[in-house]
């Protein structure tokens, strides 16, 4: 199917922002800053009073501090924007529960565990399940090699990336030009490479 084209009179009403940033610290751990904002574009009437146009109904951040196996080490949560002052901001420091988990180890299932439902904040728990595909693109060239490297392919792995989208399954046409050592003729489903992780299921 196509991509829908834009009704040519449409009025925006919402607009959430995402904004995720990955930070490389000096002792060598990396920081993660991933902010929500959700803005109305018009004046909002809550429970708690009226909310006008332009001023966030949501401005939360959600912080963790991992290292280079993606294990977390600190996991906090700020919320400065909510429809329930003194409510919404009171979690605590429910998000320090992340600690310990890795992102690339069943990540989204734990957070689920840990923090659906009334242990946390609807927004900051599911804002968190996108953070492991953010943080291997902070890691790509930095910490991952996701080049064609030389040497012989029996005593290497191949790179992190293949076999994890449609663009690089290794009986694709991508792979066979850019990582022709890890390229697999279609073989039915033998003939792909297993993932070299867990999947943040």
């Amino acid at each position: 199917m196509a991509f829908p084209p834009a009704a040519p009179q449409r009025q925006l009403k919402h607009r959430r922002s995402i904004d995720l940033s990955v930070y490389a610290r000096d002792d060598g751990l990396w920081e993660i800053d991933a902010r929500l904002v959700d803005v109305k574009t018009r004046d909002m009437s809550l429970a708690t009073g009226t909310r006008k146009a332009g001023e966030p109904l949501h401005d939360m951040v959600l912080r963790l501090v991992i290292d280079t196996q993606l294990n977390i080490v600190e996991a906090g949560a700020s919320t400065t924007g909510m429809p329930y002052p003194g409510h919404c901001d009171q979690h605590g420091d429910a998000y320090a529960r992340l600690v310990g988990l890795n992102l690339f180890r069943n990540f989204r299932r734990s957070v689920k565990e840990r923090l659906g439902g009334i242990a946390g904040c609807t927004h900051l728990t599911e804002m968190a399940t996108i953070l492991p595909t953010a943080v291997i693109q902070a890691f790509a060239g930095e910490v991952f090699d996701v080049r064609e490297s030389g040497g012989d392919a029996a005593d290497q792995q191949a790179p992190f990336q293949l076999d994890r989208c449609h663009a690089l399954r290794s009986d694709g046409e991508a792979v066979r030009l850019f990582y022709p050592r890890w390229y697999r003729p279609h073989e039915g489903q033998s003939g792909l490479l297993q993932p070299t992780s867990v999947e943040p299921s």
